[in-house]
């Protein structure tokens, strides 16, 4: 199997009230969650192929409580990546080389779509902005919690970045629309924080 390492900044938002509750192994808010997920990658390598600079994005339905039912999810992958690292990245986040990736993969029952796109991945005024052309976009803030600082949750069960502390936030602004997985809804759940990812 395939040696790699990614690091950087990812963002989510998903159907949840805040903070979701699948994070803590429960039941989704509504009778399903559709999640929305995107990476910036700031330095990584696959088998030597370099990574940094690329960004990556998820949809995701799980139709009722997330360790039991199969999800659906579509993948979009940096239309700047070339062939290589388009491979690779298809690769890490899709879970065939492993690592936290391959832990989840044995919940995927579907996968949509694959597709090259537009993604643009930044900060924006403390919280995260991200889009994906043709798919769609999201505006997240931080919630403040006591003396305004951001809400912080650590070592939560369920995470997309394990190891880290998760900021929570809401959706300002949300659009998704692509291969059936749709989320539009603003002010419900979102979480952001920095990655550390390796093959294991």
């Amino acid at each position: 199997m395939a040696t790699w390492n990614l690091s950087g900044n990812y963002a989510e938002t998903c159907s949840c009230s805040v903070p979701c509750p699948c994070n803590f192994l429960n039941a989704p808010t509504e009778e399903d969650c559709t999640a929305w997920a995107a990476w910036h990658i700031e330095e990584g390598e696959f088998d030597g192929t370099p990574l940094g600079g690329l960004n990556v994005a998820l949809a995701l339905n799980s139709p009722g409580h997330m360790l039991e039912t199969k999800w659906r999810v579509a993948m979009y992958v940096d239309d700047r990546a070339g062939e290589a690292q388009r491979e690779a990245l298809q690769q890490i986040f899709g879970g065939e080389a492993g690592g936290l990736f391959g832990e989840l993969k044995g919940f995927i029952g579907e996968v949509a779509g694959v597709r090259s796109a537009a993604i643009e991945f930044r900060n924006a005024g403390g919280g995260r902005h991200f889009s994906i052309e043709g798919a769609g976009s999201a505006d997240i803030e931080p919630v403040a919690g006591e003396g305004g600082q951001a809400v912080r949750i650590d070592n939560a069960p369920l995470s997309l970045s394990p190891g880290q502390p998760l900021t929570v936030g809401k959706a300002a602004a949300v659009s998704l629309s692509d291969h059936g997985i749709t989320l539009g809804k603003a002010g419900l759940n979102a979480f952001f924080a920095p990655f550390s990812y390796t093959s294991g």
